[in-house]
């Protein structure tokens, strides 16, 4: 129960680091998390106006930052130039109080002037570490993000996850949900046995093929949306998942499957997962035919479940107009193929817009309509407006991980229009315009889990160093 003195939190990271084997660099970092982990309902519990949002001022771009500073820290002139500027609107907007700043006094004074009921600290492990017992004296609920390096200017943290923080509410059921598990939960459906009992048994050599490449590896983030979405709108936790929606996620995961199917003979590629695509396994003709049909059983098992009329109709329509929209984006690219020419950032993004982004709007009014959200909700508009934002930045960083294996492939790409640096921040901006998109939902559960979905998808944030000031302390003990 919190709170934990700091000595009895280093026994719990001690136990937590010996037992996973892990590096005993991390000893701290685990402490954190523990802690978080401790006061994480306690904290989810206080009103957001009664939150305060503490941010370092190392995250400001130093070389070019006009800010001010005053006795209680940075005066943001929100020019957009870091992610300071991003994190104080958003919290703002709920209702938190925001400093920039380092000084345990004046968080204290908030405190004790019980202005302040709970606590988002974004800091070094070393501040972080010092700030602790002030923490421990007010028990106050606090959950903290370590930054991802050293330096004491110009940082960076991972954003996501300090978004999740600010946004955490009890009105959210699912953000107990294990995600991971879900992840792995519905990776499990395409194993062959499992496959047979949601679809049947294969008929001849055709299906089989079929089959094959279905349950071939994949990040399955279509089925894995189109479950979470369906979870969080249900809003129970510990149920079994219905078979009904294991039918509709299949669903999803036969229509990207055919379009990936597709997609390579279109661009000629003789990989995918790291084996043979299936055209140069099985030749171009049986590959079509293979797609064709994984295409129709996508239909077929809409068809085939227990839902209504009114759901099914919904559901048919919708997946029919994302595959128009995908083949739209797709023929963009096939036509440029045949005379390239320097494409501008915003033709290249509209290639994204109708290429990617559908197959994901889909996975998501499936799952929504499988929990009984209608199609002139308000959830639909929003969830199209994510599914948009979501799947150019899964886009932006498919090109940019494509133009480091091959920069010769010719296919649309933003590069050179901009470079790699411009790229990541065109990245970062789709993945806020996502977030952003979210504000109108009234649905907790479904809002807790699109912004949590964003960290899982894009989350390739790595911790580099560790503070100089603690690497010193160590050096010395």
């Amino acid at each position: 129960m919190p709170p934990l003195p700091l000595a009895e939190i280093h026994l719990h990271a001690d136990r937590v680091v010996q037992t996973l084997q892990c590096n005993p660099a991390y000893h701290d970092y685990t402490a954190v998390l523990i802690n978080n982990e401790l006061w994480k309902d306690a904290f989810a519990a206080v009103p957001f106006e009664r939150r305060l949002l503490l941010l370092p001022k190392c995250l400001r771009a130093e070389a070019t930052c006009c800010a001010d500073f005053d006795a209680f820290g940075l005066l943001c002139k929100r020019c957009g130039q870091c992610s300071i500027h991003d994190l104080q609107e958003q919290a703002e907007r709920l209702g938190y109080s925001v400093l920039v700043a380092e000084g345990s006094a004046v968080v204290m004074a908030l405190i004790q002037a019980k202005k302040v009921e709970a606590i988002v600290g974004v800091s070094c492990l070393n501040v972080l570490e010092r700030a602790f017992p002030n923490m421990e004296a007010a028990a106050i609920p606090g959950v903290a993000i370590p930054l991802l390096q050293d330096g004491c200017r110009d940082t960076s943290v991972d954003l996501d996850w300090v978004r999740e923080y600010i946004e955490l509410s009890d009105e959210d059921t699912t953000r107990r949900l294990d995600l991971d598990a879900l992840r792995l939960e519905v990776d499990a459906w395409f194993a062959p046995v499992s496959l047979e009992a949601i679809m049947g048994a294969p008929e001849g050599r055709t299906e089989e093929i079929a089959r094959e490449w279905l349950a071939r590896a994949g990040k399955r983030w279509r089925p894995f949306l189109c479950a979470g979405t369906f979870q969080a709108l249900r809003g129970e936790s510990g149920v079994a998942l219905p078979d009904d929606l294991k039918k509709i996620a299949v669903a999803s995961e036969c229509f990207h499957k055919a379009s990936l199917i597709h997609d390579d003979i279109e661009d000629g590629d003789p990989e995918r997962y790291g084996t043979q695509t299936l055209h140069a396994e099985h030749g171009i003709a049986v590959a079509l035919n293979a797609g064709d049909l994984l295409i129709g059983e996508g239909y077929r098992l809409i068809a085939a479940s227990n839902l209504s009329a009114a759901q099914k109709s919904e559901m048919l329509r919708c997946a029919a107009e994302g595959h128009r929209q995908l083949c739209r984006g797709q023929g963009a690219e096939l036509c440029w193929m045949q005379t390239p020419e320097p494409l501008t950032q915003q033709q290249v993004i509209e290639i994204f817009r109708h290429k990617t982004a559908p197959a994901f709007e889909v996975a998501l009014h499936l799952g929504a309509l499988t929990a009984g959200c209608g199609p002139h909700d308000a959830v639909a508009s929003t969830l199209t407006a994510y599914s948009e934002a979501l799947g150019i930045a899964y886009q932006i960083r498919d090109d940019m991980e494509d133009r480091a294996v091959d920069a010769a492939a010719l296919r649309p790409s933003l590069f050179p229009a901009i470079s790699r640096e411009q790229a990541s921040r065109l990245l970062e901006t789709y993945k806020e315009e996502a977030i952003r998109s979210l504000v109108t939902i009234d649905n907790a559960n479904l809002k807790g889990l699109l912004r949590r979905v964003i960290g899982k998808i894009f989350n390739e944030t790595e911790f580099n160093a560790w503070c100089r000031e603690i690497q010193e302390e160590r050096k010395q003990r």
